[in-house]
């Protein structure tokens, strides 16, 4: 539609009986540079009148998206296909479950019909019985997965419109449920000395105190002989092996802070010594069934372990411990915060851990009931001065 031209009629016309409302309008031009016109037709004359508005306002400005069949499905598979762009496989799988709730609820809609009220239902079906995986099926999922999934949905409608494949994101205008933020699980340390004291007869004991001294599952798994250097004390992250769909896949870190070389204490040391030495004892005793694999962490037969075996021995003697259950993420939460009630700066835990600074004190940081008790100490010393 040219600048200043007359808007065009909207026609009453009638359809079994039943009035409806239709316009047609100019919306460019093709390529061959022949005039395009759409025809539009609605039940209200006021939602004719605010979408030739609409369809006007965007001609003249040269935003107009042309009606689009384009699922909801295959949105998502446009924006799984952009972000997966130089994405980690951890990360796509994430993406991709994240929005697998949507998919589900809305997938076989045109993306262009999809409003704010279809968006908020997507919303309350989550938080009511939308679990299908993590717990029992048909139960309320978390306030955090509602907002990854909708977050995830808001960024695949947000490249439609960039794109020119829907008109607008109506994921924008819904509420979003609150997240309750707690602390991570964490031991004390006198947890920490109870478990290593029951673990320290284990096969795998330095690999619990490399756990416990804040390495991922990922990075315990993926540590080779090469990566350790006995002689200076260092050890160095360059490898990792998480699993991804149920399988082990070997990967550099996540991020360049990921790759890091530490420095270790002489139990450390001592314990990887001590494990070196069972390894070499149980390659010579199982003669040529032993597969050296070059792995810190492996079985008798040198066979790098599988992660979720490891898991399951972390919480086997966990139990023979007998003290509180965490996850070997908060065992790693747990070492971040022992370093903090240390009085170890944010930087210097944020490069221990391999993870930026924003990440380390909001994700890997617990307040202890100990730590109120010195942050007391603290105050009555200046409140009570002797």
């Amino acid at each position: 539609m040219q600048k200043g031209a007359q808007m065009p009629a909207i026609k009453t016309i009638e359809v079994g009986g039943r009035k409806r409302y239709r316009f047609v309008v100019d919306v460019g031009r093709s390529p061959d540079g022949k005039r395009l016109q759409r025809k539009y037709t609605f039940d209200r004359r006021k939602d004719a009148e605010a979408e030739l508005a609409r369809i006007t306002h965007t001609v003249r400005t040269g935003e107009f998206v042309d009606r689009s069949k384009v699922s909801v499905a295959e949105l998502i598979d446009r924006y799984l296909r952009h972000a997966a762009f130089e994405a980690e496989a951890n990360t796509k799988l994430n993406y991709r479950l994240a929005l697998e709730p949507a998919r589900e609820r809305l997938g076989t809609r045109h993306a262009q019909a999809i409003d704010r009220e279809d968006i908020e239902a997507l919303r309350d079906w989550m938080l009511t019985s939308g679990r299908k995986r993590g717990g029992k099926p048909g139960t309320p999922l978390g306030a955090r997965s509602v907002r990854l999934t909708l977050g995830r949905l808001s960024a695949a409608f947000e490249l439609g419109v960039r794109d020119r494949k829907v008109t607008h994101n109506p994921v924008r205008y819904v509420e979003l449920p609150k997240q309750v933020k707690r602390d991570p699980d964490t031991w004390s340390a006198a947890q920490v000395r109870v478990f290593l004291t029951a673990a320290a007869d284990d096969r795998l004991h330095a690999a619990w105190r490399l756990t416990l001294y804040g390495l991922r599952r990922a990075e315990v798994c993926g540590l080779r002989w090469s990566d350790v250097d006995l002689a200076t004390g260092m050890i160095t992250i360059a490898q990792t092996r998480p699993v991804v769909e149920g399988t082990v896949i070997v990967k550099a870190p996540k991020s360049q802070r990921g790759t890091r070389t530490l420095p270790m204490d002489v139990e450390l040391i001592a314990a990887l010594e001590a494990l070196q030495d069972r390894q070499v004892t149980e390659a010579m005793e199982t003669g040529e069934a032993y597969a050296a694999s070059g792995y810190v962490v492996t079985d008798e037969l040198g066979a790098a372990v599988h992660p979720d075996w490891y898991s399951d021995e972390f919480h086997r003697l966990r139990e023979r411990a007998g003290i509180a259950r965490i996850t070997l993420r908060n065992g790693r939460a747990t070492a971040n915060t022992l370093m903090a009630d240390a009085g170890i700066p944010d930087h210097i835990r944020a490069a221990w851990c391999g993870h930026t600074v924003a990440v380390n004190v909001a994700s890997y940081t617990a307040v202890r009931p100990e730590s109120l008790d010195a942050a007391l100490g603290a105050l009555s010393a200046v409140h009570n001065p002797v």
